[in-house]
């Protein structure tokens, strides 16, 4: 146990313990609004791929039990076992209950189960759920009907794949996954390449190692949610091995597992740089060693964030030989500028000799950090939305302008904290305290072996004796006593630090600089949860194709009773006339129909023989053939009409005038 030095003084001032609270509870307050409003506005995450069509369709009535359902997708899924599950009126599976069938021709995307022979008629429900290429889970169910609709005892789910407490907790994993990247690469890299003698330095060391420690927890935290995250939803499934198993056979899982293996050799690394990088003292050999620890961090680090590129966005879409290294350089720039950003916070509020130097280094960095960021953000943004549309119609596009507000705005405050950072190597404020540092560097040298074991109880403590006299020397008898040496040397490594401390935070310039720092992490903080959200956010793109393809293959494309006329001529004697047909309600499922025949003077016209028929040309369904009764002269009806899935009917009209004169014509009419 670390002794605590005695007390000499009155406690610190109130201000002086206000402060640095005051600067806490900003960035928890900030962090704290930022996930209220996330969480307020952002709904269930959607994913990449997209139901586009399904035989038969939603609300469809068949007269005869199908074979098989089938289903299409926008982007390819990873489906299992009861992916696709179709329910009878009572409940009961109606499908075979086998692996679903890859049903795919060229680009299309088509997976299908088999049902059960002899299925009575009335509404079936079909519940679907896949794992999208870029790893989040979709879902969604919809029913169809056999002969004519009926009552069923089958829910619909009303909660998306994803969602419920897992999907919370998962999201929270990846957020801090992203967080704990973002300072393990950021803080490492602003050490080798801005501030080396930081590596000694506890606080950032602290901020680092919890850097490393917040992915990896992070990272074990989503291998096990996995399984309950992509199916059941139930907590109690992150611990059945068997859903563990089946996680580590997908792409996703076998990213999750090499995150871990590279963060192992992220730990001999900073284990290294916290180690033997920091006690070398031979310039040479330091100068060799940072050139070897800069290429290591860097291939630890690409590895780290290419993790995220083959298992997400990056990965699915058009060009994704491109986006994927596009996506790790874009990933690495946000963890040199953020990360950097937090370890100089730790810095400048923590360690009281960090130079002016350090922190114009690292603002000539992250202004190349920004613009890597700007140029790989507009390719992955192109990808993404594909339209200007898009932008503002889509989910993802409302996120992504959000995103780039939060990145001006942090923008134009780190202009400001360049300005501070010019004064601060300019002004007097710096000179001051590098000379402070001068003066006090002997004392500090010789109490480090004992300071560094200091903890921050003790040198607060300690500080309290700066504004008492010093005490009187000891008798000689009472100063060889070796703890009270100890306890000495540890109190005047303190007051040294302290009074550093002191005359630096008295630099207007360095408080400027302290304080838009500060603030440029406050925004950092929101830009790095609306990300998050955007890399589980279906892109605009997707989105919009989607929409398009459900659109043409299941919107009506015609509103309300469908109207047609058919002209006709037999041949014979009083051969010409006009068919006049209505198709009430003109939608799937079960229709009225009526028709009319008119000769060439435009009067009602009787006719030994009328007969109809409709096909489905591009489903190979039909002809259906429709007998209609006759009600009157020139007047004829046909109920129970059924029109099993919407499309483009080929509605044809066969007329009989005489015993040889008969015609058919037809007319191609949407019908949904």
């Amino acid at each position: 146990m670390t002794a605590t030095a005695p007390h000499f003084g009155p406690p610190p001032s109130v201000s002086a313990i206000r402060r640095p609270l005051a600067a806490a509870g900003l960035l928890a307050a900030l962090v704290g609004v930022v996930f209220g409003l996330l969480l307020a506005v952002a709904g269930p995450a959607s994913a990449h791929a997209a139901l586009t069509g399904s035989d038969p369709q939603d609300g469809a009535v068949v007269d005869t039990a199908p074979k098989q359902v089938t289903l299409t997708f926008s982007e390819q899924v990873a489906v299992g076992e009861g992916s696709i599950r179709v329910l009878d009126p009572n409940g009961k599976r109606a499908d075979t209950e086998a692996a679903p069938l890859d049903l795919h021709s060229g680009s299309t995307v088509k997976y299908g189960v088999a049902l059960h022979t002899g299925l009575p008629d009335g509404t079936y429900t079909v519940a679907w759920q896949a794992v999208s290429a870029d790893s989040h889970p979709v879902s969604g169910a919809f029913t169809f009907s056999i002969g004519a609709p009926s009552e069923t005892s089958v829910a619909l789910p009303d909660n998306e794949a994803g969602g419920g407490l897992v999907g919370t907790l998962y999201g929270i994993a990846r957020y801090a996954a992203y967080a704990g990247f973002i300072v393990l690469a950021g803080g490492a890299a602003f050490v080798l390449a801005c501030w080396q003698r930081g590596a000694g330095a506890r606080p950032l060391q602290r901020l680092v190692v919890r850097g490393w420690m917040t992915i990896t927890a992070a990272t074990l935290a989503m291998l096990l949610l996995r399984n309950p995250y992509t199916g059941s939803g139930k907590l109690a499934d992150a611990f059945d091995l068997d859903g563990l198993e089946a996680v580590l056979d997908t792409k996703p899982g076998a990213a999750l597992v090499s995150r871990l293996l590279l963060l192992g050799a992220s730990a001999l690394f900073v284990a290294v740089l916290f180690g033997a990088y920091a006690k070398r003292e031979d310039e040479r050999e330091k100068k060799d060693l940072t050139f070897g620890l800069a290429i290591g961090g860097a291939v630890i680090a690409a590895g780290i964030a290419g993790t995220w590129a083959l298992a997400e966005h990056a990965s699915t879409g058009i060009q994704p030989g491109i986006a994927m290294p596009v996506d790790v350089l874009h990933l690495l720039a946000v963890a040199t500028w953020l990360g950097g950003l937090a370890a100089l916070l730790v810095a400048l509020y923590r360690t009281p000799d960090v130079t002016a130097d350090a922190v114009r280094r690292f603002s000539r960095i992250a202004f190349g950090s920004v613009l890597v960021v700007a140029a790989t953000g507009i390719y992955q943004s192109w990808r993404q939305l594909g339209s200007w549309s898009a932008l503002t119609d889509t989910g993802y596009g409302q996120l992504l302008l959000v995103k780039v507000g939060l990145v001006a705005v942090l923008v134009g405050v780190a202009s400001f904290s360049r300005r501070w950072t010019g004064r601060l190597a300019t002004g007097t404020g710096a000179k001051a305290t590098d000379e402070t540092a001068a003066t006090d560097e002997t004392a500090v040298t010789a109490a480090a072996p004992v300071a560094e074991a200091e903890t921050e109880a003790t040198a607060e403590a300690t500080a309290e004796a700066l504004s008492t006299p010093t005490p009187k020397p000891k008798p000689e008898s009472e100063s060889q006593d070796p703890a009270r040496a100890v306890q000495l040397a540890r109190q005047q490594a303190a007051v040294a630090t302290a009074e550093k401390k002191r005359v630096r935070d008295a630099d207007p310039e360095r408080s400027g600089l302290r304080r838009s720092v500060l603030a440029e992490v406050g925004v950092a903080v929101a830009l790095l949860a609306v990300t998050t959200i955007l890399t589980s956010t279906e892109p605009g793109r997707t989105e919009e194709e989607a929409a398009r393809t459900s659109s043409a293959a299941a919107a009506p494309a015609a509103s309300g009773p469908v109207n047609l006329t058919l002209p006709f001529d037999t041949g014979g004697k009083n051969g010409k006339g006009t068919v006049r047909m209505d198709i009430d309600p003109g939608r799937t499922g079960t229709n009225v129909l009526h028709l009319w025949i008119d000769d060439a003077g435009g009067k009602a016209m009787d006719v030994p023989e009328v007969k109809l028929a409709l096909t489905l040309k591009s489903k190979d369904i039909g002809p259906l053939p429709v007998v209609p009764v006759r009600l009157t002269e020139g007047h004829w009806t046909a109920t129970g009409v059924q029109i099993p899935i919407a499309g483009d009917w080929n509605v044809s009209a066969t007329v009989r005038t005489s015993d040889i004169d008969q015609t058919t014509v037809d007319k191609n009419v949407k019908i949904g």
